[in-house]
């Protein structure tokens, strides 16, 4: 059979006629017209495709003769007439068992030995021609409306072929046709089955498939009618989804044409690039899937590669990229690109890529992914054991080492040193705090540390020092999705008006209105407690007036009337609005205040969840350590019944594979942990019962906006704080964050000064400190010495009789550590004395008494009670910002001291005074009397008995409990008290202590009579 090329015909060069503009195949001629003008594409026409094998077979042998002619002709010498027909066949065989992107990464192998590659990618180096060469050999090709089909007249609006292989599918729509790319999307549904269709098969075909129009693209790489996904695959526009204007152009001109934003999707750097170095075939999951990169993981990792080609090592980037980004495949090819990156004179850029986290156990899914994109063996090592290993693997070399920060501040990485001479990219996994401090410092200490060329304290300590801030020999690539003010300072790139700004940017609304998180905001419910409480002994102690009222407010929050209301809102909310969600396998969390609030909050869950008869309902309470309650103690493995580790297995409900546990919990109630990086699509409602502020309410709130399908949509109740309180939180993370104003350096000068006014700092003290531990490794001796240097300025300390002065000292010298620690990384400092003072004052800090807090009296029963309380719902409604809400972040220009002056002492009448003003306590006699009812039907039970033969605090509980259920049956007989509980869940509980008394003394009086 013969292959010969006909004359390549450009049915893409003649202009639009006034007639065709607004016919639905203007982006498509448009597209392939700038496809051949402007990328070096091919022409080709739907007659010279093979529908059964989806080949253009006359490029295949085209490229394959014109780069292998060798092969080629031990092809021919062994088959003779029928070497064509035998190399379509094992191509075909190959593309079917392996998948089209193996075969143009590795090849196809012919009997006997005969090896031939169906693609050439580009050569990291320029240091040899001939693989160059090879690269420039790629034929890029485009057909326009293709006939695929052998079945039916289906066509195609565009497909890109490599070397003769399809690799892409388009279908183009028309915005001013009433079609977009919405449409095209539901085209490939419908009308692209990929059933016998070899062009449309999974693996086998085409490695991705576009839905455009004008203004927006989509893609998707498997096709399966109806369950097809496809992703965005937008620039962004002004912060949020879509794409920006292009002068000139559609606003997907970016696909096609080289500009601002790079070079084009389709050109040949970057679609081979794609190909050969991020699509991967994901065997991980329950599916096969075929990774494409989203366009802001493609944009990022391009830009920051083409960045540090240009200005090589000792630079910083900050990504800002939202929760559902993907985030862990960015850094996995951002790594792999890295150590194949080479400069202008072919030289490497980095010689070994470290991805840090600050995270004690490592991500296993970052370690993974990392791993599925190695395909060199041996390129990537996993530090998950000692840190010995860490410390091999760099000694050694390895190209990536995946590891957790903490390991860098030990013994073995001390002994580190002759690196600087090498290059290193440093990448951050969530750069909080995993670049700040002391593991920081040891990191850095470690790529850079040589041996002392200098006996001169001066010398050594100017290294040190030096050693802080920006090193030559790393560049830093920190990924975050709420940067801090210092995370900005660090590694923030200079804008415009001279202030830090995120390198490359994906942000939380582009991530929402995308589809790839939710919007947590959308049901936000805030309610406000009500108490008042009374002095219940006659004496009147005096109490610290700040820890008292922090005393008074805990045990008011503690009060099983208070639990116990709250609890009743969530369960019948959950029950009402949650449960039914995700056909019934939605859950919930409830954020508590401390370790004792989650486990009151379980023991009120369970024992409410009883009552009600509801067996459909589970809980499970996550804290930390032990914990007594009620004379008894808890763990969490014990109330759990399994061990803290197999929590979040437990709570999701499936086990590993795949199988259901025969207890399925709705609810988990937290407590610190599980606030943060923790992963649960499942997650449908948040209650919050804690303030929350800042990043601390962004990264809690965040844990629901996982998407799943089927959920839509996500609930929050919160006891604590308001609307407003939390939409001041989110709003610098919304879009790009910003810096006010850079953070003064010279306040390190203020903050050294303030200290040595105090007295107990003495500078011929830390100079003798200093020439002892800046000298090299310390042995006994050396340790004992400075400890008896540093405590001389501790007894001065402990001889001064002013706490107040001793708290000031305490917090001026931790904020001079932490200020220096930070502003020592981001600029270089030229003053020993500052370093001199910042080792000191570590070991000064270590040894310095802590404050002495007097013994406080405890708040118990028998000192107060609480007389009446209610929840009241406050708000509601749809808490989400808009475009350009935002909210630019300060920088340090204070720090906390002196923070306990004038804490006088106060009656503890005052301050449950103080309190019941502060918690605006809203009762009327009507609402009091409304419950007479429920009194006079739970005492006509048991009830009655228990009351008079046992002691009020052993039987109120009981009561308490008693009476919720009374009045609960009379809001089903009363509509009226129905439609209060509706709009205030917690108000027949108002009365219940006030109840209790009375019921008290007419079953003991009645006994006496």
């Amino acid at each position: 059979m013969n292959y010969e090329q006909p004359p390549i015909s450009h049915p893409y060069a003649k202009g639009f006629s006034e007639d065709t503009v607004h016919r639905e195949e203007v982006l498509e001629v448009h597209l392939c017209r700038a496809l051949v003008e402007q990328q070096g594409y091919r022409a080709r026409q739907s007659v010279e495709y093979d529908r059964a094998s989806a080949l253009d077979k006359i490029l295949v042998l085209e490229f394959v003769r014109a780069t292998q002619p060798e092969e080629w002709a031990k092809l021919e010498a062994h088959y003779s007439a029928s070497a064509e027909d035998t190399f379509f066949k094992q191509l075909e065989r190959a593309l079917k068992d392996r998948g089209l992107l193996d075969v143009l990464r590795h090849g196809i192998k012919i009997v006997p030995g005969i090896k031939f590659a169906l693609c050439y990618f580009r050569p990291a180096s320029t240091l040899e021609p001939k693989r160059v060469a090879e690269y420039e050999a790629n034929i890029l090709s485009v057909m326009n409306q293709l006939e695929y089909s052998e079945r039916n007249g289906n066509r195609l609006d565009v497909v890109l072929f490599l070397n003769g292989l399809p690799v892409a599918t388009l279908e183009a729509k028309n915005l001013l046709t009433g079609s977009n790319f919405r449409h095209a999307e539901k085209q490939y549904r419908k009308d692209r089955s990929p059933a016998g269709e070899p062009l449309l098969t999974f693996k086998r075909g085409a490695l991705v498939h576009f839905a455009l129009d004008e203004d927006n693209v989509s893609m998707a790489t498997r096709l399966q009618n109806g369950r097809t996904r496809f992703l965005p695959f937008n620039r962004g526009r002004d912060g949020g989804a879509g794409n920006s204007d292009v002068g000139g152009d559609f606003r997907v001109a970016y696909l096609y044409r080289s500009g601002a934003w790079g070079d084009a999707i389709f050109s040949r750097p970057v679609l081979l690039d794609i190909i050969g170095r991020f699509m991967h075939l994901d065997t991980s999951g329950k599916e096969e899937a075929m990774l494409f990169p989203r366009f802001q993981q493609l944009d990022a990792v391009r830009k920051l590669m083409s960045n540090a080609q240009a200005f090589g090592t000792g630079q910083n980037y900050l990504i800002q990229h939202s929760a559902g980004s993907g985030k862990s495949n960015t850094i996995g090819w951002l790594a792999h690109h890295a150590i194949n990156l080479h400069d202008a004179q072919d030289r490497a850029v980095f010689n070994t890529v470290i991805i840090v986290t600050d995270r004690i156990v490592l991500d296993r899914q970052l370690q993974g992914t990392v791993s599925q994109f190695e395909q060199v063996q041996g390129i990537v090592r996993k530090i998950d054991g000692t840190s010995r290993q860490l410390k091999e693997a760099i000694a050694n070399g390895v190209r990536i080492i995946v590891t957790t920060i903490q390991k860098f501040s030990t013994e073995h990485l001390r002994e580190i040193s002759g690196q600087s001479g090498r290059t290193f990219a440093v990448i951050v996994d969530e750069a909080h705090s995993s670049q700040s401090g002391a593991t920081a410092q040891a990191m850095t200490d470690a790529l850079t540390r040589e041996a002392n060329s200098s006996d001169d304290i001066e010398d050594i300590i100017a290294a040190y020092q030096k050693a802080r801030g920006p090193q030559a020999n790393i560049s830093f690539f920190a990924f975050t999705a709420t940067p801090r003010n210092v995370t900005l300072e660090r590694f923030g790139t200079k804008g415009p008006d001279g202030l830090p700004y995120p390198f490359h940017l994906y942000s939380m609304r582009q991530a929402i209105e995308e589809g790839f998180i939710l919007d947590v905001l959308q049901n936000y419910m805030t309610y406000k407690a009500y108490y008042e409480l009374e002095k219940a002994i006659e004496d009147d102690p005096k109490l610290s007036g700040r820890h008292g009222q922090r005393k008074v407010a805990r045990y008011a929050n503690l009060h099983p009337t208070a639990i116990g209301q709250k609890v009743e809102i969530v369960v019948e909310h959950f029950r009402r609005h949650v449960a039914k969600l995700l056909d019934g396998q939605a859950k919930a969390m409830i954020v508590t205040s401390s370790r004792d609030h989650a486990l009151r909050y379980y023991f009120g869950l369970r024992d409410y969840i009883t009552q009600q008869g509801y067996t459909d309902l589970r809980t499970l309470v996550a804290f930390s350590g032990e914990l007594a309650f009620n004379g008894e103690r808890y763990t969490e493995a014990d109330l759990n019944g399994f061990a803290e580790t197999e929590l979040p297995r437990r709570f999701d409900g499936l086990r590993p594979d795949g199988t259901a546990y025969p207890e399925q919990y709705q609810i988990l109630i937290v407590a610190e942990k599980y606030q943060t990086g923790f992963d649960q699509p499942k997650l449908c409602a948040m209650y919050i019962d804690r303030k929350l502020a800042n990043l601390q309410a962004v990264q809690t709130l965040s844990r629901l906006n996982r998407t799943r399908p089927g959920k839509d949509q996500t609930f929050i109740l919160d006891f604590q704080n308001t609307i407003e309180d939390i939409q001041n939180a989110f709003r610098p993370y919304y879009e790009a964050t910003a810096l006010e104003a850079y953070s003064d350096p010279n306040l390190v000068y203020d903050l050294e000064g303030r200290l040595f006014k105090f007295g107990y700092l003495d500078k011929e003290e830390i100079e003798r400190f200093s020439q002892i531990y800046f000298k090299g490794p310390l042995d006994g001796g050396d340790r004992a010495r400075l400890e008896g240097l540093v405590r001389q300025a501790v007894a001065r300390f402990e001889a001064d009789d002013d706490e107040d002065r001793q708290e000031e000292f305490r917090q001026l010298l931790r904020s001079y550590m932490r200020f220096y620690s930070f502003i020592s990384q981001v600029m270089k400092l030229e003053d020993t004395s500052l370093e001199k003072l910042s080792a000191y004052a570590a070991w000064l800090s270590r040894l310095l008494p802590s404050r002495e807090i007097p013994p406080e009296i405890e708040i118990t029963d028998d000192m107060l009670r609480l007389q009446k309380f209610k929840v009241e719902q406050k708000e509601q409604g749809n808490a989400s910002l808009s475009a350009g809400d935002r909210t630019p972040l300060k920088p340090i220009s204070e720090f906390g001291a002196k923070p306990y002056t004038e804490d006088e002492q106060k009656e503890l009448s005052e301050i449950v005074k103080a309190f019941n003003e502060r918690h605006g306590t809203q009762f009327t006699d009507a609402d009091m009397i409304r419950f007479e009812a429920v009194n006079t039907e739970i005492l006509g039970t048991d009830l009655s008995e228990m009351l008079r033969n046992n002691p009020p605090d052993v039987v109120y509980t009981a009561f308490a409990q008693a009476f919720f259920q009374g009045a609960i049956r009379m809001f089903q007989r009363d509509n009226e008290m129905r439609n209060i509980v509706l709009s205030d869940a917690d108000a027949r509980d108002k009365a219940t202590r006030h109840f209790f008394n009375r019921a008290l003394r007419q079953v003991r009086d009645h006994h006496a009579l």
